[in-house]
């Protein structure tokens, strides 16, 4: 088999020729030098490629602008109502959201009064990243879904308390964006988008729990898989944190795999408990830490724990992997080799 036939065979829920082992995207290793060749030559990566086109949500009519002021950088949304503020602090190792442009349920209206015109979707970049890659890897587009979308323009405590407090207008925000998420997902697969990784679902399996993550991802997510799959497309489940709540949830929306099932202490659930529960209906992806494990363990151990993944989640509907961060460097790239080696020999 090739790594894309072995990838859509366990996402299939069948048994490939072996367990694949799939790093997310090439992490920090250069795609052309020797050691990025050979991951994927003989590895069986992710790889996630864009879709041109713009942001699905606020469409093409929202006007967005940068300002300066005291001296910050803002990210300014201009509504009907009154222009949103937001800014971003950046230092020279990572960044981080130090203003929402929604503080609360009128912003949210505001941002929901703009003319909405749905951009003009271009899945050019996906087709050549695929033509590029052929079989050594699965192509994947990853998108943010509907239920997302009030987790993006607000602060996670503005997020919470719009549900709790202000649930009728959290509902409109997520209703809002699954109709135009809909339009973008129908017009990637009709440009030949087959394959996509789906984001967000982890804003309410964190932070709001099962009820709020039944309605604002269940019920708006089952839809979007449906069109995908009407397509013939293939849809991957993104959702870091504990689990052991939203297992049966997930499998309800219906998606062909899911990662990452974080062991303990990140997570709450053994692959073999997943296994047992819903590995008959989804693919489980996982679950070895980028950069806790794989980054830093030992070739020896890094193929005892493969070892044990495997006994736990193979040798079907299962691909061997980390916890798709797409940040590890090239001590996690040569054990992610080292279980190839674990991945042959025990097919």
């Amino acid at each position: 088999m090739t790594s894309r036939e072995r990838i859509i065979c366990a996402m299939q829920c069948g048994t490939p020729d072996r367990v694949p082992v799939s790093p997310w995207d090439l992490g920090r290793v250069p795609e052309d030098s020797a050691l990025g060749q050979q991951l994927l030559t003989e590895c069986d990566p992710f790889i996630n490629a864009p879709v041109a086109g713009g942001n699905w949500f606020l469409g093409t009519a929202a006007t967005v602008r940068t300002e300066q002021r005291d001296g910050r950088t803002y990210n300014v949304i201009e509504t009907p109502g009154g222009d949103l503020y937001a800014w971003r602090r950046q230092t020279d190792i990572t960044s981080a959201q130090m203003e929402f442009h929604c503080k609360g349920p009128d912003d949210v209206e505001k941002l929901l009064s703009i003319p909405y015109e749905p951009p003009e979707v271009d899945a050019t970049p996906f087709i050549e990243r695929k033509d590029t890659i052929g079989d050594r890897a699965l192509v994947i587009h990853g998108m943010s879904n509907p239920g997302s979308m009030p987790a993006v323009y607000l602060s996670p405590i503005d997020y919470s308390l719009l549900w709790i407090e202000h649930r009728d207008v959290f509902m409109e925000f997520v209703r809002v964006a699954a109709e135009r998420c809909y339009h973008y997902v129908e017009e990637c697969c009709r440009q030949g988008v087959d394959c996509f990784r789906i984001i967000g679902g982890e804003y309410a399996s964190t932070q709001l729990g099962p009820e709020a993550f039944r309605e604002t991802m269940v019920q708006f997510d089952r839809p979007m898989v449906e069109i995908m799959h009407e397509h013939g497309a293939l849809a991957h489940y993104h959702n870091h944190g504990p689990m052991d709540r939203y297992l049966e949830m997930i499998a309800e929306i219906g998606v062909d795999s899911l990662d990452p099932l974080e062991g303990s202490p990140w997570g709450d659930v053994t692959l073999t408990e997943a296994k047992e529960r819903i590995g008959d209906r989804v693919c489980l992806v996982g679950n070895l830490d980028d950069m806790e494990v794989i980054d830093k363990v030992d070739p020896e151990t890094i193929e005892e724990l493969a070892e044990d993944a495997i006994r736990q989640a193979g040798p079907d509907g299962f691909c061997l992997g980390g916890t798709t961060s797409g940040t590890y460097t090239e001590h996690a790239a040569r054990n992610f080799l080292r279980m190839v080696d674990v991945s042959k020999r025990m097919s």
